[in-house]
C-alpha cells in the first residue's frame, strides 16, 4: 500500500450505499487494510457525515432511494468544503451512458458490482495518492507563487529605489544650482530697490529745481512717460520680490523633498513633507481646459515629530496626490456632485471610531461645504490614541468599485490608460509604509463617493 503510514495516517473512507450487506463487506474489507471506514444508508446521511468530518475518499452507490449517488455528488462538488473529495461510484449498472453521467456529476473513478476486493482497494489506494499527490503540487506552487511574489517586489522596489535615489540627486543637483543664483538676485534686490529709489528722489529734486526743462528733455520725458514709470518702478520691484521668494520655496520644497541627507530614519514634521510635496505639485492644482482649479483643503492637527525616512514618506505623498489629480482629471465632472460632502460624513463617523478628535473635521467639512462644486483634495492629520499618527488623503472624484480597490496596491496594477501610469506608485508606498515604517495604508472608495486614503504609521518607530 503506497500511502504513507510513516505518520500513523489511517486514511478515511465513506461508504455510501442503501443495502446493508454491501455496506458491512465494503467496510469489513477496507478495515483490514487499514483504513478508517465510516457508513451511511442513504444521500442525506452522507452529506451530513462529510460536514462533520471530511474523508479522503467516497465511495458512493448510484441507485438509492430519496436521493440517488448523482444528486449526492452534484451537492458535494457544488460546496468550496466538499468539492476536492473523491468520489469513486459502484452499481451494477454498466451502461456507457451510466458512466458517461458519474464522470460528467464530478466522479474520479467507477466501479461495478459485483465488485472485487482487490480492485476497490487497488483504485482507493490510486485516488488516495493521486490527492497526496495533488496537495504537495498545490503547496509547491503556493511556495513558488510565494517566491515569484516577493521577486517581483523586491524587483519593483529596487526600481523605484535606484529611480528615486536617482531623480533625488537631480532634484538636490537642481535646487543648489537654482539657490545660488536667487539668492543673489534676493539679496541684490533690496539694494537695486534703494538705488533706484534714490534715482527718483533725485529726478523729482530735479524737477522741483527746475520745473522749466529743455525742449530735448520735454521730449524725453513725454517719450518715455516718466510719470508711469515711477510708478511702475515699485509695482515691479514687488513683483521681483514676490517672484523670487517664490524661487526660494521651491529650491526649499525642492530640497525638502529629495532630502539626501537623511537616508536614515530620523525625527521629523510631517507637515513639511506635505507641504512641500503640495509646492511641488502646485501647477496641477492650477486650472485647465478640462477643469477648473483643484481646491486643496488642509486640516492638520498638532503632531509631534515621527520617526520615520522622510524622503520615502514624501515619495508615499506625492504617489497618492498624483492619484487624486488624475482621478480628479478623468473624473468626467464627478466631482460636481460634491461627492467629497458625503466622503466626509463617513470620515466623521471613522475618525470618531478611531478616538479622533472629531472638532477639526467638522470645521474642515464646513470648508468643503462652502467651496461646494469644485473639485477638492482633502488632507487631514491626526494623532491617535494608540501613539500613531494618521494622514488621510480623499478627493470628490469618480471613486473606485470594490474589485479594483482590493488591487490597487498590486504591483503593476492600473487603472490609467496606457502610458499613463506604471502601476508601481501605490505598490511602492505600500511597501514604503507598512514593510518600512510598520505602518498600515488603507483605501476606502465607492464608485461616484470619492476616494480616501489613510496612511497610518508609529510616532516612534519599532523594529519589532
Amino acid at each position: 500500500m503506497l500511502l504513507e503510514r510513516n505518520h500513523n495516517y489511517k486514511a478515511n473512507i465513506l461508504v455510501v450505499d442503501d443495502t446493508p450487506d454491501n455496506l458491512r463487506l465494503l467496510s469489513a474489507m477496507l478495515t483490514a487494510q487499514g483504513y478508517e471506514v465510516r457508513k451511511a444508508l442513504n444521500g442525506k446521511m452522507a452529506l451530513t457525515a462529510c460536514q462533520m468530518l471530511l474523508p479522503d475518499v467516497i465511495l458512493l452507490d448510484i441507485n438509492m432511494p430519496g436521493m440517488d449517488g448523482y444528486e449526492v455528488c452534484k451537492q458535494l462538488k457544488s460546496e468550496d468544503k466538499t468539492s476536492e473529495i473523491p468520489v469513486i461510484f459502484i452499481s451494477a449498472l454498466d451502461d456507457v451512458l451510466d458512466k458517461v453521467k458519474a464522470f460528467d456529476v464530478g466522479g474520479v473513478d467507477y466501479i461495478t458490482k459485483p465488485f472485487h476486493g482487490a480492485e476497490v482497494v487497488l483504485r482507493i489506494e490510486n485516488q488516495i495518492n493521486l490527492r497526496l499527490l495533488q496537495n504537495k503540487l498545490q503547496e509547491k506552487n503556493i511556495l513558488l507563487q510565494n517566491a515569484f511574489d516577493e521577486l517581483k517586489a523586491a524587483q519593483v522596489q529596487q526600481i523605484q529605489n535606484e529611480k528615486m535615489f536617482a531623480l533625488g540627486q537631480l532634484v538636490a543637483g537642481v535646487a543648489h544650482e537654482i539657490n545660488n543664483p536667487v539668492s543673489f538676485i534676493y539679496g541684490n534686490l533690496q539694494y537695486a530697490n534703494e538705488y533706484i529709489l534714490d534715482l527718483v528722489k533725485l529726478v523729482e529734486i530735479y524737477q522741483k529745481e527746475y520745473p522749466n526743462p529743455t525742449p530735448k528733455l520735454q521730449a524725453t520725458i513725454k517719450e518715455i512717460d516718466l510719470n508711469f514709470v515711477v510708478h511702475d518702478l515699485q509695482s515691479l520691484m514687488g513683483a521681483m520680490y514676490r517672484g523670487t521668494e517664490r524661487i526660494r520655496a521651491i529650491v526649499l520644497a525642492l530640497q525638502n523633498f529629495s532630502r539626501l541627507d537623511e537616508a536614515i530614519m530620523k525625527s521629523v514634521d510631517i507637515h513639511e513633507g506635505i507641504e512641500s510635496t503640495l509646492v511641488m505639485l502646485e501647477h496641477k492644482f492650477k486650472e485647465t481646459a478640462h477643469r477648473p482649479m483643484i481646491a486643496v483643503v488642509k486640516d492638520f492637527a498638532a503632531l509631534p515629530n515621527v520617526m520615520c525616512y522622510a524622503s520615502e514618506l514624501n515619495q508615499v505623498f506625492m504617489h497618492i496626490l498624483n492619484n487624486a489629480i488624475d482621478a480628479l482629471e478623468m473624473g468626467n465632472g464627478a466631482w460636481r456632485l460634491g461627492t467629497l460632502n458625503r466622503l466626509q460624513e463617513d470620515a466623521v463617523v471613522s475618525l470618531s471610531q478611531d478616538n479622533f478628535d472629531t472638532t477639526p473635521v467638522l470645521a474642515s467639512q464646513q470648508q468643503i461645504l462652502n467651496s461646494h462644486g469644485l473639485p477638492q483634495i482633502l488632507i487631514q492629520t491626526q494623532h491617535t490614541s494608540k501613539n500613531t499618527v494618521k494622514i488621510i488623503i480623499a478627493d470628490n472624484g469618480p471613486g473606485i468599485d470594490s474589485s479594483t480597490c482590493s488591487r490597487l496596491f498590486d504591483p503593476f496594477f492600473t487603472t490609467k490608460p496606457v502610458g499613463k501610469g506604471t502601476g508601481l506608485g501605490l505598490s511602492i508606498s505600500y511597501q514604503i509604509v507598512v514593510q518600512k515604517h510598520h505602518g498600515n495604508l488603507t483605501c476606502y472608495s465607492l464608485p461616484g463617493e470619492g476616494a480616501k486614503f489613510v496612511i497610518e504609521i508609529p510616532i516612534t518607530y519599532s523594529t519589532l
